[in-house]
């Protein structure tokens, strides 16, 4: 068989004002045809997965682009539309094919495209006809919209939060796909709408048994493929928020029946569910009491990896203020900062302006008297099956043992190589504060005593209730008590 793939993806916080464009694509690498080759641990990572697969198959994979941006604000017009022009391009000389399989993300939102993913779908469903399969892999925080759902054949979102099972959800779409495509399967999707918005760690009780019993049903009496996607509550498009879908074999009265099963078990655990951010106050309380072990705490209210843009100074002032030492803290988006960083050089002390650059959700700068520790030009992290580029990193010491990390490309914290790539032993530290929201957890986990998600105010802060949505209905828990009333 001949597979199509291609990659295009980004979490686009639509409350952010600074839009995301080519460079933003381009400085994680934009390939076109030989991502796999090119980039196999980076943003090529889904293709060359599925060319190994398919290999082992005797199958064959064309490649069109893979791309991927830093979530931030709405990409360009321009931008999507030429990336858009280049997938089509390329799946209509590939032609005759026996499937295609898009590598998505779900809550990408464009300048005048509220629905990019349905977008690109609809498009290729038109290209291909009805005969050929198209399956279609989203992040767990992924919009899912009738439009997706009607022109695609297979939708699987991540299960885990952190994404720690991107590539287990594209062997499971290869394999369905490949099924479909030899005539062996039919699938059909029925979707619920949970009317509920979120983000839920599946690390913790009661998530984590819930996405348990998801997988539960799967490849049995005819289900095939259960998703919960929890929508990107940033994202003000119609279609934002929790829904649930069960993909069946031929049989829409089961997956009808099995979706809102299930839809109204998450609906009833919503308050067990609830995971609220720590206060600041409390949380500077906590790192006084802590004794043993290395606690970690995310900022969850700067997380560059939901729109924010990393250099926000309430958690570190916080820390300032109450005479915290012994900790260290990243990375900071930061150009500036590292600028000055590189002209002084590696053991330089100088008197450095941090952070607060990039408006009131990044709080007001600190000036700091620092010595400069190491410079990596070349900074980067491994996490969730792929590696980031972080750009040039700097490590900067001020008293009382508090290490800064400062980066010139924009990034949550994945993995402690983003501190100790630069040379910060951890294990020497009481504290850690890192820029993320869940992602961390996936490595940090395994050396942290004790985790801290703090509620600092910040371009990601967690209070969803109160987010000024537009264009999404505000008839959604936890605005609304019972949404069912009506």
């Amino acid at each position: 068989m001949k597979i199509f793939a291609a990659t295009l993806a980004t979490e686009t916080n639509t409350f952010t004002a600074v839009p995301t464009g080519r460079v933003d694509f381009e400085v994680y690498g934009f390939y076109r045809g030989n991502g796999s080759v090119a980039s196999p641990q980076g943003i090529g990572v889904f293709h060359a997965e599925l060319k190994r697969l398919a290999q082992q198959d005797g199958h064959t994979v064309i490649e069109s682009i893979a791309g991927f941006a830093q979530p931030a604000g709405r990409t360009l017009r321009a931008v999507y539309e030429d990336y858009r022009s280049q997938l089509l391009e390329d799946l209509a000389a590939a032609l005759p094919i026996d499937a295609v399989q898009l590598y998505l993300h779900g809550a990408m939102v464009a300048q005048d495209y509220d629905d990019c993913e349905g977008d690109i779908i609809a498009r290729v469903r038109d290209i291909v006809g009805s005969a050929v399969p198209i399956g279609v892999e989203l992040d767990l925080h992924c919009h899912t919209t009738e439009l997706m759902l009607r022109s695609a054949d297979l939708i699987i979102c991540y299960k885990e939060y952190p994404h720690t099972d991107s590539l287990d959800r594209l062997r499971e779409l290869y394999r369905l796909t490949l099924q479909q495509a030899a005539g062996q399967i039919t699938p059909v999707t029925a979707m619920y709408d949970c009317r509920m918005l979120g983000m839920w760690n599946t690390t913790v009780e009661p998530v984590k048994s819930f996405v348990a019993r998801l997988q539960s049903f799967e490849s049995k009496d005819g289900v095939l493929s259960v998703s919960l996607g929890y929508g990107f509550p940033l994202g003000d498009v119609a279609d934002a928020g929790a829904r649930l879908w069960v993909v069946t074999d031929n049989d829409l009265a089961k997956a009808e029946a099995l979706a809102q099963r299930l839809g109204r078990e998450f609906w009833d655990m919503r308050f067990d569910a609830l995971q609220l951010p720590t206060p600041l106050p409390q949380a500077i309380a906590q790192i006084r009491a802590h004794r043993d072990g290395l606690l970690v705490m995310a900022d969850v209210g700067d997380n560059p990896g939901g729109g924010a843009m990393g250099d926000s100074n309430f958690v570190l002032q916080a820390l300032l203020d109450a005479g915290i030492g012994d900790f260290a803290i990243g990375c900071y988006w930061d150009l500036g900062a590292v600028a000055l960083c590189r002209s002084a050089g590696v053991g330089a002390s100088l008197d450095l302006r941090i952070g607060g650059k990039c408006g009131p959700m990044s709080g007001t700068p600190i000036d700091l008297r620092v010595t400069v520790r190491a410079i990596v030009e070349n900074h980067s992290q491994f996490g969730l099956n792929a590696r980031y580029p972080m750009g040039c990193g700097v490590w900067v010491q001020a008293d009382k043992g508090i290490d800064i990390v400062l980066v010139t490309q924009r990034g949550q914290v994945l993995a402690p190589e983003a501190f100790e790539g630069l040379g910060i032993k951890l294990g020497d530290k009481k504290l850690v504060v890192v820029k993320s929201a869940q992602h961390f957890f996936a490595t940090f986990g395994a050396i942290a005593a004790e985790t801290i998600y703090v509620g600092a105010p910040g371009a990601t802060a967690k209070d969803f209730s109160v987010i000024p949505y537009k264009k999404r209905s505000l008839d959604f828990w936890p605005v609304v008590e019972n949404p069912w009333s009506a």
